[in-house]
């Protein structure tokens, strides 16, 4: 019997262990701080000088920091619990907001002469997040997912291939979504695929 007892309090243990390291996994990996980092990278790249330093802060403050913040005021009205926003039903007005928000960096960096690259990157987001609104209507795709995998893509396209390695933290993000239960294998699995397709834009034009 103490055998058994043992063994339980270790596996609850354990499980509250795991969740730990989900969660902290997946707030480090969150979107807004996936794109603060990865957005100043692809500015970079494209600008070719620290000019696009500048250029990548915008797009990640349109793309990741506004978002976030709207989730944030949100949720102290009582909106919603976390940021995580776990019913699908009530998404719909996040998607609109970074619709809105990218759309209004992208016309910012036209009328501002944008490197090419950053301003691409901004386009592209832009259409991955149709298609997460568009998805969401009918299944709870996984956001930080695609996040995370847009921009390890991107960055490969516009700096080096190696960058693919940075697949192995899209792999974390996913685990942790499961491990938290806030989307499944699939809904993942579906979004970092989404994700990878938004590089096709920077590949292609």
């Amino acid at each position: 019997m103490e055998t058994d007892a043992g063994t339980g309090t270790d596996a609850v243990r354990d499980r509250t262990s795991g969740e730990a390291v989900a969660r902290a996994v997946t707030d480090v990996l969150q979107p807004r701080n996936v794109l603060l980092a990865g957005m100043t990278g692809i500015g970079v790249a494209a600008a070719g000088d620290w000019t696009g330093i500048l250029w990548g802060l915008l797009g990640a403050v349109c793309a990741g920091l506004v978002p976030a913040a709207f989730i944030e005021w949100e949720r102290r009205r009582g909106t919603w619990g976390d940021r995580h926003v776990v019913d699908r039903r009530q998404r719909a007005p996040i998607f609109l907001v970074i619709l809105g928000s990218v759309g209004t960096g992208a016309a910012l960096m036209t009328a501002g002469g944008a490197p090419r690259g950053v301003l691409l990157a901004m386009l592209a987001l832009w259409a991955m997040t149709v298609v997460l609104l568009a998805v969401n209507t009918v299944w709870k795709i996984s956001v930080d997912a695609a996040v995370a995998s847009a921009v390890v893509a991107m960055l490969a396209a516009v700096h080096a291939p190696w960058w693919i390695a940075g697949y192995a933290l899209v792999a974390a993000v996913c685990w942790s979504r499961v491990a938290l239960a806030y989307h499944s294998v699939a809904q993942t699995l579906a979004g970092a695929a989404l994700g990878a397709a938004t590089a096709a834009v920077l590949v292609l034009a």
